[in-house]
């Protein structure tokens, strides 16, 4: 029988599709606010706008960088070569893309077959990096709020994943013990570098196969199906 009681899981890329319904998101917003004036097709625009959105993510998960920060500098790199820099302007085509994020619901094929498989036996949390506002409509509108306990947000506890401080908090904030206690995610930096320093337990979700850095996770698969066999 397994020693985990709690699971903490990632949202994005985890459980939520982020990739193909961020994606389309930036596809209708493209349209809507018409950067074909700029960019000469949708694909020129996501391969610039992609690549740059996950270096402000890292730097926001290193403390280099803050939330407001974030929001602002991935749009406005996109939109200054249009003439748009004015932070409000920025701000509103941000908030845009945000609303319709929320409304997507594609999950990471196997998702609700595996929170049906763990929910009798494992409490579970969502452990996120992503923003209040924005994770807990689409935890809500993708079906997938039924089967967490609770969500726990790098706002919440003020600091990011990786950190040692945000897994503590989580500790702390759902009663679980570090060594009964399993963290399940996509992001080798954030989730799985982030829960072996913080003395919990890894399980990676690896579909490219990428080659582990430094150690060996407690536990790596390709697919969220594999991970019955696990627990």
């Amino acid at each position: 029988m397994t020693r985990y009681k709690s699971l903490f899981i990632d949202l994005d890329d985890t459980l939520w599709d982020t990739y193909h319904n961020n994606k389309e998101c930036l596809e209708e917003l493209y349209a809507a606010h018409h950067f074909d004036r700029y960019y000469a097709s949708f694909e020129a625009f996501f391969d610039i706008y992609w690549p740059h959105n996950n270096l402000l993510w890292e730097q926001y998960r290193n403390n280099e960088i803050d939330r407001m920060t974030l929001i602002v500098e991935r749009f406005r790199y996109m939109l200054r070569p249009m003439g748009i820099e004015d932070k409000d302007a920025v701000l509103a085509i941000n908030n845009d893309f945000l609303q319709r994020t929320t409304r997507k619901t594609r999950l990471v094929p196997g998702a609700i077959e595996l929170l049906e498989y763990l929910r009798p036996s494992y409490r579970l949390y969502i452990l996120s990096n992503g923003f209040r506002e924005v994770q807990f409509k689409k935890l809500s509108n993708s079906g997938l709020a039924p089967y967490f306990e609770k969500m726990i947000l790098s706002e919440d506890a003020c600091i990011q994943k990786p950190h040692k401080g945000i897994f503590d908090f989580a500790l702390k904030n759902t009663n679980s013990r570090r060594s009964e206690t399993l963290m399940i995610g996509d992001s080798w930096e954030a989730d799985i570098v982030g829960a072996h320093n913080s003395r919990i337990d890894q399980l990676w979700l690896n579909p490219e196969g990428l080659p582990a850095k430094g150690f060996t996770p407690t536990y790596t698969v390709r697919s969220l199906e594999e991970i019955k066999s696990i627990l």
